[in-house]
């Protein structure tokens, strides 16, 4: 795991190494043991290396026999043994045995659709020195990050926006459609960014850019779902093949390895499979209160063998840490659970440098709980659509918290307007309370609705819960779930694997019918029953947690105010109403609603806005400076 950066200019322009290095130097914590630039007219490339694989060999940039071409590569390449064997015997000459040079004359070989060919994470940029032509791509769930931006007189490209800030002339300038979005899905969607300007290259997807400016976008693969009966007995043994090849795969490194675990079944799958092949270390942490989560996982690693650590996250320790977090995550992800995240990969990266994790089992195989909502709901599914929007006006005019009326709301609302992901915040009328944006904003911009129609289009074949499974597969899962795994373990130069986010499992996943997926009154029913007998029958069907942090409680005393007077402080009132969160908080506190959702949303964007539109210069420099 690494960072990588650089710059095309066009029509040959300049490129001065001192600006790759000052992009390289911020993000010295993806990869404190190494580093390396190449430039040459018209092109710079930068790289800072996490020793993972061939510890001596594997120094970017990296380039073939020739130096035609040449790449900076973040991530790790899972079939790469197999895949050097095959260039092999079709020709090619290898110098190193790293992953990253098999890429590389994969490209050769290829051309773009080299990246058909891997199994794994990736972000890379290659050059194509004899065709003046760049190259990038980005991993099929998007598990690795990479960011651009195309200004008509350079492309620039990075692991993380805090490195294309570090180029001349690049702005700081917040987008305000993102925000709206943000205040919804409590991140930004691809392919925006926070930043005017700075733009995600979407999971799944290549850029090819050329000396005159142009470039291209391209996405090789979809993760859409087909599902296709079969015997439910050969879709059990079969997961349990898949999940074990993907688990060994994963676990190639020539460091250690450990893996985080929580109290479910998706860590404890991984750590169980991981347990079989060899002594591990495995890693927790809670909060004080009945949902402490490092009681289970206690006895979990007792019951699989596990060396295990854990730790509390007091209030204080939870607050101090966000700063640090936000700057590391380079725009709001306004999820408490990436703070926990954090701590954990913090105590992590004090034993290993390589964890694997069970982030994605929920999106493959159907695991929240959201999932079978559509099933509930099945008594008025079959009413004609006259009748569900009567019934859907009469159920408006009820009074709120009336018994039923939210039940009524919802069986009679399309699923296109009712479900966006596994986030939903703010609604377009509490945003219209909340913003201080003109009218016509509000009502032009692309609003979240119209972003899932989308994927709402592909999927009218398909039954609704397999629906929503596409939803967070292109939504929830790389703007949330996978941002904030990169984010919070590279903070502490921890490389994080994720076995569920594996395509040779996905071919698996994508086929297996929704009555396996929901069987049994619960979620995940199939991969349940493929883990009898591989995991501890105490975890089979324990409910999901998924790092509870009791924000609602904290905000209820005196931290609330404090985090009020701080959003005051970070200078965001043109954007944001602060009495309408003065009103928030005090229905909060009051007991007359849950708020603390939407007071951390603000609160993350108004830090993320002090620490990177405010005050991001100096901020950056001491972080980089400290390696933090």
């Amino acid at each position: 795991m690494c960072g990588i950066t650089g710059m095309m200019g066009f029509n040959d322009r300049d490129v001065p190494a001192s600006t790759i290095q000052a992009m390289m130097d911020v993000i010295r914590h993806r990869g404190p043991d190494d580093e390396g630039i190449w430039t040459e007219p018209g092109i710079g490339l930068g790289f800072r290396r996490l020793s993972i694989i061939d510890l001596k060999e594997g120094h970017q940039p990296l380039a073939n026999e020739d130096e035609t071409v040449w790449i900076v590569f973040n991530g790790e390449i899972y079939n790469y043994q197999s895949l050097r064997e095959r260039l092999l015997a079709l020709g090619h000459r290898f110098r190193t045995h790293t992953d990253t040079e098999v890429i590389v004359h994969l490209y050769e070989e290829y051309g773009e659709d080299c990246v058909r060919h891997l199994r794994g994470m990736f972000g890379f940029v290659i050059w194509d020195r004899n065709r003046k032509r760049l190259f990038g791509a980005r991993d099929h769930f998007g598990i690795k990050p990479f960011y651009y931006i195309n200004d008509g007189e350079r492309f620039l490209f990075a692991s993380e926006i805090k490195s294309l800030l570090m180029a001349e002339g690049v702005g700081r300038k917040l987008r305000k459609d993102s925000l709206l979005q943000y205040l919804t899905f409590q991140y930004v969607p691809e392919p925006h960014t926070m930043f005017e300007g700075i733009f995600k290259l979407p999971p799944a997807h290549t850029v090819t850019v050329t000396p005159d400016g142009k470039m291209k976008l391209n996405r090789y693969w979809d993760p859409m779902f087909e599902p296709a009966h079969r015997p439910f007995g050969d879709v059990v043994e079969e997961l349990r093949a898949r999940l074990k090849d993907s688990v060994v795969h994963h676990m190639h490194s020539d460091v250690e390895r450990g893996c985080f675990l929580s109290s479910g079944i998706d860590s404890t799958a991984i750590a169980a499979h991981m347990r079989a092949i060899e002594p591990i270390r495995t890693f927790s942490v809670g909060f004080e209160g009945e949902n402490n989560e490092t009681v289970i996982a206690k006895e979990t690693a007792a019951a699989l063998g596990t060396r295990h650590h854990a730790k509390i996250i007091t209030e204080r320790d939870f607050f101090e840490s966000v700063p640090k977090a936000v700057w590391h995550q380079d725009e709001p992800v306004a999820d408490p659970s990436a703070i926990a995240l954090y701590h954990v990969a913090q105590l992590a990266r004090e034993h290993v440098t390589v964890v694997l994790s069970g982030e994605g089992a929920d999106e493959l195989f159907g695991g929240y709980r959201i999932y079978r909502e559509p099933l509930s709901l099945r008594p008025l599914a079959w009413l004609p659509a006259p009748l569900r929007q009567l019934l859907h006006q009469i159920a408006r005019l009820l009074p709120s918290g009336l018994t039923g009326r939210n039940y009524l709301l919802r069986a009679t609302t399309p699923l296109e307007r009712r479900f966006l992901g596994n986030a939903k915040l703010f609604g377009e009328e509490a945003k219209a309370e909340l913003v201080r944006f003109a009218p016509e904003r509000l009502r032009e911009y692309r609003n979240p609705w119209q972003i899932a129609a989308d994927y709402y289009g592909k999927t009218k074949h398909l039954d609704p819960v397999t629906r929503m499974q596409y939803i967070d597969m292109n939504l929830w899962l790389p703007g949330d779930i996978l941002m904030k795994a990169d984010k919070m373990t590279m903070a502490h130069s921890l490389e994080l694997r994720v076995p569920f986010l594996d395509k040779e499992l996905f071919e698996l996943a994508r086929t297996i019918p929704t009555a396996y997926r929901l069987g049994g009154g619960t979620t995940k029913y199939v991969f349940r029953k493929a883990m009898e007998g591989i995991i501890p029958d105490f975890i089979l069907n324990r409910p999901k947690l998924g790092f509870p942090v009791p924000l609602r409680d904290w905000l209820k005393g005196r931290r609330g105010g404090e985090l009020l007077e701080q959003i005051r402080d970070f200078g965001i009132d043109g954007s944001i109403r602060l009495s309408e969160v003065e009103r928030m908080l005090t229905l909060h506190q009051n007991g007359q609603g849950d708020y603390s959702r939407l007071l951390w949303a603000v609160y993350i964007f108004g830090l993320w806005h002090s620490t990177y539109l405010k005050e991001a210069p100096a901020y950056a420099r001491a972080n980089a400076a400290t390696g933090s």
